[in-house]
């Protein structure tokens, strides 16, 4: 037998023990209902009707919010062929997007790197359903990322408004989206950036004696949240490392194996699954601030452990990484399930626990310190939380189909 073919069983054998060990909770997925991830799509869509609206809205926006949820209803299209989810990311595109093409509520001088996410969605739709104005818009995100503003080495800016600042969010919101547009547009010199900014963020925001990615480096030292000799924020923030490690999954679905980096950008995201690992929480769940483990006041998160645990299932599913990690995606998705997943007589299943926002910088100032980040609003259902669930609970039935 294939020894890979071993692991995946032996894998299977640990997720149906999992299974028979859980409560009520986790076993949504084993009940003849919808599978676990389909059932959130329903219960967003219910929610959220009008995708403009995600993320708490009263107005319209183009958002990475709505990018990242976006992205997940067309991965629940994919694997159900149901029409709805196709058609409400579609719905999002073109109510936001004008025939000549312009993107309502985007400003390219901005240059915000959050802004680029949503481009995604529209690469994935063209291909369906392709139209003029999806290709000019598309062109406006990509022209906005070959002028963004960068670091002395090339790092991009988290905004133009945060100068001299890589952020572990900014990974995942241009990398990726660079990584699919050299891929499919034939642009390889994009692979060349894509490297250079997993490599800079590795170099800058990694604490070696922790083992873990701070937030966000300043090369500038300017801000009152920057370390003063090395620049870097002051914590390990959950969601900012589940950023980045959602983007290094997805960035090699696209990353050629020949590029001249490629050896070192499996050695980072090697590094990144080793450091998720070692600091998961023995119930299968990560703390909001990864550097504070127990320290009162600091509580499990629901959207950084969904990225983990997206991140190790879909690691795992692809060949990028072995049994345990898989075995720990799985132990982190149960858990998930088990402790922040409840059922609503009205909206169908929600996701607690997740943080609401959590920046650096900015008018209230946000410091980065311990305090700020335990102390920034707790939600049911945001779409930080639920886009990154979905998608780690597509994982997760792959995995099951085994």
């Amino acid at each position: 037998m294939n020894c890979n073919l071993i692991i995946k069983c032996l894998v299977l054998i640990f997720f149906v023990g999992c299974q028979s060990k859980t409560s009520n909770k986790t076993v949504l997925s084993n009940t003849g209902e919808d599978p676990v991830f389909q059932q959130m799509a329903d219960a967003e869509i219910l929610r959220n009707p009008d995708p403009r609206l995600l993320d708490f809205r009263d107005k319209p926006k183009w958002e990475y919010t709505n990018g990242l949820v976006c992205s997940a209803m067309m991965k629940v299209w994919e694997q159900t062929s149901d029409k709805k989810y196709f058609d409400y990311a579609q719905y999002y595109l073109d109510s936001m997007i004008q025939e000549d093409g312009h993107i309502l509520t985007y400003k390219k001088s901005d240059y915000n790197i959050d802004r680029v996410n949503s481009g995604k969605v529209l690469m994935e739709v063209m291909k369906v359903a392709p139209k003029e104005k999806y290709e000019i818009a598309l062109h406006q995100l990509i022209d906005q990322m070959k002028e963004h503003p960068k670091t002395s080495e090339g790092g991009f800016w988290h905004k133009k408004r945060y100068p001299s600042q890589m952020w572990l969010d900014g990974l995942y919101m241009g990398s990726p989206f660079l990584a699919q547009y050299a891929m499919e547009f034939n642009a390889p010199e994009f692979f060349d950036v894509v490297a250079q900014q997993v490599i800079l963020i590795d170099k800058y925001t990694w604490v070696e004696e922790e083992g873990l990615y701070h937030h966000a480096w300043d090369e500038s030292r300017e801000q009152r949240w920057a370390n003063s000799e090395n620049g870097r924020a002051p914590h390990a923030w959950g969601r900012a490392m589940g950023w980045f490690a959602m983007a290094m999954v997805d960035i090699l679905d696209y990353f050629p194996k020949d590029h001249p980096q490629f050896s070192e950008i499996k050695r980072i995201h090697q590094k990144l699954a080793d450091s998720i690992i070692k600091h998961q929480h023995e119930s299968g769940l990560w703390w909001q601030v990864l550097d504070q483990a127990g320290r009162d006041g600091n509580y499990l998160e629901a959207s950084a452990s969904s990225m983990f645990a997206y991140f190790l299932l879909k690691s795992y599913n692809n060949g990028y990484l072995s049994n345990s990690y898989g075995e720990a995606g799985l132990r982190a998705y149960n858990s998930i399930l088990e402790k922040m997943v409840v059922k609503g007589a009205v909206s169908g299943i929600s996701l607690t626990k997740i943080c609401g926002v959590a920046g650096l910088g900015g008018n209230p100032y946000r410091d980065g310190s311990f305090d700020y980040y335990i102390n920034e609003i707790i939600r049911d259902n945001d779409p930080k939380g639920v886009g990154p669930f979905i998608m780690a609970g597509i994982e997760y039935e792959k995995l099951r189909a085994l």
